[in-house]
């Protein structure tokens, strides 16, 4: 198991990652090793497993505030890892996935995963992916300490920001926490369309249009869980949530 990164002084590095807890779960010794260099460098602590079950284990044991995840392990996949952790405690999860198959996206979704990559991939991307992954827990702790008062009811669609619920039908539909915030931005200016770009950067910090694939994945999922009907596509530009006629 990988060590702590430490400064030739041997204290913690004092970077803007510090004491964050990033577990890294891949098979792969080679892509392993990047991903930890990187992260440490960037002042992370990491912790790293090979397999599934050393993945959950690890992950209860060490309490990560991170996991990136890659889908094939052995043992058993990422995905009954991302089902087994979310379970025992929310935490957000960056899915690695050696296919560029949607569907694999789409079910890495579906089970709690936060974002997703396909190999290859820039270590520079990953790192910028895993500080926004962050910094929206931070965001969402802080509208919890000082939630927004009231529900959005958008015909039979109700999102009560307070507790970070979205209920259709007054059912209750269980998001991600990155599901609900892509359905904020979308709500926060009904109808409205929202590019790729726009969204990208309101909801994932990321300004780099390469990852407009993992908008049209997240819209997806999103409308699978409260109705594909809600949410429009304006093809080659964006999208906007359909509210009901006056």
């Amino acid at each position: 198991m990988e060590q702590t990164h430490t400064s030739h002084n041997g204290s913690a590095t004092a970077t803007p990652g510090a004491q964050r807890r990033v577990l890294v779960v891949e098979d792969d010794a080679t892509i392993v090793d990047a991903i930890a260099t990187r992260l440490r460098a960037e002042g992370f602590l990491v912790q790293t497993a090979g397999d599934g079950p050393a993945a959950v284990d690890t992950a209860e044991a060490w309490q990560p505030d991170l996991l990136i995840l890659d889908i094939m392990l052995p043992g058993f996949d990422g995905l009954e890892v991302c089902r087994r952790v979310q379970a025992a405690r929310p935490v957000p999860v960056l899915m690695l996935t050696a296919r560029d198959d949607e569907t694999d996206m789409l079910v890495g979704l579906g089970v709690g995963a936060d974002d997703y990559m396909t190999k290859p991939f820039s270590m520079r991307e990953l790192a910028a992916r895993v500080h926004v992954l962050l910094r929206r827990v931070e965001r969402a702790a802080l509208a919890a300490a000082t939630p927004r008062s009231g529900i959005l009811r958008l015909g039979e669609l109700e999102i009560d920001h307070a507790q970070r619920r979205v209920r259709v039908r007054s059912e209750d539909v269980h998001l991600t926490p990155t599901e609900f915030d892509l359905l904020v931005c979308l709500a926060n200016t009904p109808r409205a369309v929202l590019s790729r770009e726009q969204l990208l950067a309101e909801v994932w910090d990321w300004a780099d249009a390469s990852g407009t694939r993992t908008v049209d994945s997240h819209i997806k999922a999103l409308r699978r869980k409260i109705g594909a009907e809600r949410i429009r596509t304006v093809h080659g530009v964006g999208y906007a949530l359909e509210t009901p006629t006056p």
